[in-house]
């Protein structure tokens, strides 16, 4: 299928499909990066309390002077914030100095007190149930609400009792941890994936890939957009490709249709490969249902 250019969420809402992450992107730098994003075309912005750096990206839109209206904006729910979820939102509002978000995400499946140890006395159900309470009465202030970083017997759980079904679930998605399951789970429920590290990792091996540079070569693009196109080319699919350099955030937002053979090749990168770069064990709730850290 062509790559689209934005998703409809399950609230009705537009969600363009490439967006601006910004994990480790520093203070400094991220402001910069997000408001060069903003001006050369990028409409969606991907943060996150635990980065730490949402103040900043907040001065970047701010910067970039593109209405707020037009940019879709999401931050996520910091672990050790779990038992205070509505402080946590105004907290989140004033960093990013914005009246709403977009989307709000709980970040990990993971309570964790504030000293950085897994909160064993707090289920992360009952923070969801808290999210839908504030989300119901806050409709001014969150447009929508969803997960990250949750497995299909995690989604599975929360699906039974859940009032608000999740917007989107964010995943780690590459060639080397598809995570075509969740995807099919999520579709099934009409909830959108956003892929997160999309190339892989930082020095991703898969950016030397002789597949990926095969393709790469056949649509004279660079390896990076195949990995990123990859993403856009699935249904109900967003990607949020980092970047701090001017320059790479602008080749990255060079989508191209992907024919049905490359993404089958692609795909099959896995069978020999498999990477799982961002693994849940430093949270202390073990493999959070992820088949393949069982």
């Amino acid at each position: 299928m062509p790559a689209s250019k934005s998703v409809k969420l399950n609230t009705g809402a537009e969600m363009p499909t490439l967006g601006l992450g910004t994990w480790r992107s520093q203070p400094g730098a991220v402001e910069k990066a997000v408001a060069h994003a903003l001006k050369n075309g990028y409409r969606h912005i991907d943060t996150a309390t635990a980065y730490a750096n949402e103040k900043e990206v907040g001065l970047g839109i701010k910067e970039s002077g593109v209405p707020r209206e037009q940019i879709f904006l999401t931050t996520k729910l910091n672990n050790p914030d779990q038992r205070d979820v509505e402080g946590a939102l105004e907290r989140s509002l004033q960093q990013l100095d914005t009246p709403y978000l977009d989307l709000w995400l709980m970040h990990w499946p993971a309570p964790m007190t504030k000293d950085g140890k897994a909160d064993k006395d707090r289920d992360w159900l009952d923070t969801w149930k808290d999210m839908e309470r504030v989300y119901k009465a806050h409709p001014d202030k969150v447009k929508a609400i969803g997960v990250s970083n949750f497995s299909v017997p995690y989604l599975r759980r929360l699906l039974e009792s859940a009032t608000v079904v999740p917007a989107v679930n964010q995943i780690e998605s590459h060639p080397a941890c598809f995570q075509e399951d969740i995807a099919e789970e999520c579709r099934k429920h009409g909830i959108v994936i956003t892929a997160y590290s999309p190339l892989g990792s930082e020095s991703s091996p898969l950016l030397t890939h002789p597949v990926v540079e095969k393709i790469a070569k056949k649509y004279n693009v660079l390896p990076a957009n195949v990995l990123i196109s990859l993403q856009a080319n699935r249904p109900q699919v967003t990607v949020i490709p980092k970047s701090v350099t001017p320059s790479r955030i602008d080749t990255n937002a060079k989508i191209v249709d992907l024919a049905d053979e490359d993404i089958k090749e692609l795909t099959s990168i896995e069978k020999e490969t498999h990477i799982r770069v961002c693994k849940p064990y430093w949270t202390g709730w073990g493999n959070i249902g992820f088949p393949d850290l069982e």
